[in-house]
């Protein structure tokens, strides 16, 4: 699915000082699709500093987050995202609950 994406969407990559991956985040119309951050560099900052970028450009910034992932949930409210709402099909039309987030809602 990620390489059927690739072409379509701008990509933001963090990288270490060799040009290693990190981190990679796509927006689409002001709509964070995906961010991953490499397990052994969660907790350092790498994917709340591309969402801090990503909300420069977008400030409205909506997401969505898999129900079952309360650690990204957890990320994502702390980053001030705020839940708009709930479905219980993922975008593919699986039995995965999805929480849908905004930035910028009081």
């Amino acid at each position: 699915m990620v390489c059927d994406f690739l072409p379509q969407v701008p990509l933001l990559l963090a990288v270490d000082a060799n040009d290693y991956p990190l981190a990679f985040m796509f927006i689409d119309n002001g709509h964070m699709e995906a961010l991953f951050v490499d397990p052994a560099c969660r907790g350092k900052g790498i994917g709340a500093a591309l969402v801090r970028h990503g909300l420069a450009r977008h400030p409205a910034m909506t997401t969505d987050v898999n129900e079952q992932n309360p650690q990204a949930l957890g990320f994502y409210e702390k980053m001030g995202f705020k839940r708009t709402g709930r479905s219980a099909l993922d975008g593919q039309g699986r039995p995965y609950p999805i929480i849908h987030l905004k930035y910028g809602i009081p």
